[in-house]
């Protein structure tokens, strides 16, 4: 479904230009979830984003369904890409109900279907019961999946999101990471997100990614990440994310001051 074919980026920098993404390749299959992880600032939602179609490539090239969107020179717009992306702040409009910010992307579709759209997505984020309140009056859990029910209603054949769970409190992110998987599966939607969270990844995603500088060093199942890391670098980043992991979870439950 996802090609990425040796992909590089790089901004303007006061000396020339900065490397943002260095080549950078992956294949990702039609229905599955797949995630980059990486510390901040390792490039992950510059790849994002290039996928999305908000920056161009220095060189290599994307391919959607083996459909060409990227290469230097040529870009399909965004609009065109069909490609969904849901945000990290969600980006709801606080003066549209529920059912209208879900249907606010089904602007082209007649009104019998996209109430009937509306509708199903509703039920399948388990939010018909709210379909006319406003974004003010739910909850963090409950917006996320407004915006994810958004994202969806155009069924897009890919589904981008960035870091869709760091507005959440620690104890809501994994159960939250494993009804946006049961959410994605029903829907058969292919999907990439970006997160700085092990535990995140590993609860909702078919392929991780880990991206050190700059690059993805290792793109494989989260069971063989945990028991197979290709390198050193890669076991200490796992090993350490487990254990800041594990203390936010001892400091939810009351840790002594230290």
């Amino acid at each position: 479904m996802l090609e990425l074919d040796h992909i590089c980026l790089s901004y303007p920098a006061q000396k020339g230009t900065q490397a943002v993404v260095c080549d950078l390749s992956l294949t990702l299959a039609e229905g599955q979830i797949a995630c980059l992880l990486g510390a901040s600032g390792c490039g992950k939602t510059t790849v994002l984003r290039a996928i999305a179609g908000f920056e161009p490539l220095d060189r290599g090239e994307i391919r959607l369904a083996g459909r060409a969107l990227s290469r230097p020179g040529m870009q399909i717009d965004p609009e065109h890409r069909q490609v969904g992306m849901m945000f990290q702040d969600y980006a709801l409009f606080p003066h549209l109900t529920v059912a209208q910010n879900i249907s606010f992307g089904l602007r082209r579709v007649n009104a019998a279907q996209r109430t009937h759209r509306v509708d199903d997505l509703l039920e399948m984020v388990d939010l018909g019961a709210l379909a006319q309140r406003y974004p003010h009056q739910l909850s963090g859990g409950q917006q996320q999946r407004v915006a994810l029910a958004r994202a969806l209603a155009p069924e897009p054949s890919l589904l981008l999101l960035d870091e869709p769970f760091s507005n959440l409190d620690i104890d809501a992110r994994e159960r939250l990471a494993f009804e946006v998987r049961d959410i994605l599966k029903a829907a058969g939607r292919t999907a990439l997100l970006v997160t700085h969270n092990q535990a995140e990844a590993f609860a909702i995603a078919d392929q991780v990614g880990i991206m050190q500088h700059h690059t993805l060093v290792q793109w494989d199942t989260p069971y063989a990440l945990h028991q197979n890391p290709a390198t050193p670098e890669i076991a200490a980043f796992i090993r350490r994310e487990a254990l800041m992991a594990q203390r936010a979870q001892a400091c939810l439950r009351g840790c002594p001051d230290e």
